[in-house]
């Protein structure tokens, strides 16, 4: 992998993070939401209860996008943005 990264160089910059750092992870601000998305309102009895919420939180992500684009604005992930 250094051997790549070294002659890709002009092409990607590499971030190293520490090993457990979820605050540092954009992906950590999508799961936070959807936990709080899956918890309100009436709550899923079965798999299916917890896969229709689940798959409405995203469609409803999929038609907002400056709310996607918030999840890279917080200071600890910029370098991702």
């Amino acid at each position: 992998m250094r051997k790549w990264l070294s002659e890709h160089q002009d092409q990607i910059e590499v971030f190293y993070l520490p090993p457990y750092t979820p605050e540092h992870n954009p992906d950590e601000y999508l799961n936070g939401n959807l936990k709080q998305r899956i918890r309100s309102g009436l709550p899923a009895r079965n798999s299916d209860d917890l896969a229709k919420k689940t798959r409405s939180f995203m469609k409803t992500l999929q038609r907002r996008p400056n709310h996607v684009k918030s999840y890279f604005k917080h200071p600890l992930v910029r370098y991702a943005a």
